[in-house]
């Protein structure tokens, strides 16, 4: 087995000390708020077993696409002047998304705990229909 020059657990604690982190009970509070988007990172399948009400859903593989303005994948829902907060399923993926959108000079701040502390929190959840 060849050794990595960092691991992926080095590479999130990293991204944690450089990013804004936002705690379940913290989020679930700002809710209502029109001024915060909080946008779901996890694949799609996992959005569909639920995902926090009123959340964006941009995959991981194309949110620093989706946040350029001068990207042909660019989404105009990220041109807003608003707060933005990332999240995955338990906070690694959304912290190293934040880490790389804060380096492209995107501001945004990730759920610590991801989805799964949201849905322990008794956050609120939406679960699609099943497709017939």
């Amino acid at each position: 087995m060849k050794n990595l020059k960092i691991s992926s657990a080095d590479m999130v604690a990293a991204a944690r000390a450089r990013i804004d982190e936002i705690e379940t009970v913290d989020l679930i509070a700002m809710l209502d708020d029109p001024n915060v988007v909080i946008v779901d990172i996890r694949d799609v399948r996992e959005r569909q077993r639920g995902h926090i009400a009123g959340s964006v859903h941009a995959p991981r593989g194309m949110v620093e696409f989706w946040v350029d303005p001068d990207s042909p994948y660019y989404k105009p829902v990220f041109g807003q002047d608003k707060k933005y907060v990332f999240h995955c399923a338990s906070g690694w993926r959304s912290a190293l998304t934040v880490a790389t959108l804060q380096d492209m000079g995107f501001d945004a701040s990730h759920l610590r705990e991801g989805f799964s502390a949201w849905a322990a929190a008794s956050g609120p959840v939406e679960v699609p229909d099943p497709k017939p």
